[in-house]
């Protein structure tokens, strides 16, 4: 089975899938009746990061399905569980958690640097410009992970969104926050660095410090 990584927590489980043509990825099985059309016009790669997901949530939830709101969003027909979906293909990430969560993966490429100017603003301060492409990606990967776990009307990753200073290992905890000038959301990212990917998960702040079992409805471990 190519499960890649579970990074899994105490408020979250969190999975991270590896393609590998030689398992089974059948739509008929997986795909929900809502999502067929779609799927039928999407990208040979687009159709197996979908197909993907849904594996990982037949071993997390066999019993629900992802449906999508007007704006895109992904949710839990049955409503019982926060989740979060990414991918960038061979792999595929999915988070269905008791709290709000945000997850965003992330190859590592020197063509982000094209970019910059688009999504960085405080961050020039800290960023090593001989490993601009590392702190750029990680830099990204956060505020997407932010974006898809704020639902505001801030769509600025310039102006709205800010990843704090770090140093890139291979396990970091990176304080971001979204904000104006009237207010400011704090929230922590832990990003996971592997092979030449970085992997973004984010929560508010307050989440880490509560414990909780995430349950499904006929949930297999």
């Amino acid at each position: 089975m190519p499960l890649y990584r579970d990074f899994t927590d105490s408020t979250a489980r969190i999975l991270v899938w590896e393609f590998d043509e030689r398992e089974p990825l059948d739509p008929r099985i997986l795909l929900e009746d809502e999502m067929r059309e779609k799927f039928a016009s999407l990208h040979p790669k687009r159709q197996v990061e979908v197909l993907m997901v849904r594996r990982m949530l037949k071993k997390l939830c066999p019993n629900d399905k992802i449906l999508y709101r007007e704006n895109g969003e992904p949710y839990l027909a049955s409503g019982k569980a926060e989740i979060s979906v990414s991918h960038s293909f061979p792999f595929a990430a999915l988070a269905v958690s008791t709290k709000r969560i945000g997850i965003d993966l992330e190859r590592i490429k020197p063509k982000i640097e094209r970019i910059r100017h688009k999504f960085i603003l405080h961050e020039d301060a800290f960023i090593d410009d001989e490993n601009a492409a590392e702190y750029l990606t990680i830099i990204w990967s956060v505020k997407e992970s932010l974006y898809k776990l704020h639902h505001s009307k801030y769509w600025s990753l310039k102006k709205n969104y800010e990843v704090m200073p770090f140093m890139p290992v291979a396990e970091m905890s990176i304080d971001c926050r979204v904000y104006d000038e009237n207010f400011s959301d704090d929230f922590t990212a832990k990003v996971y660095r592997f092979a030449d990917y970085c992997f973004a998960v984010t929560s508010p702040r307050s989440a880490s410090k509560r414990c909780s079992i995430l349950r499904c409805s006929s949930t297999t471990p």
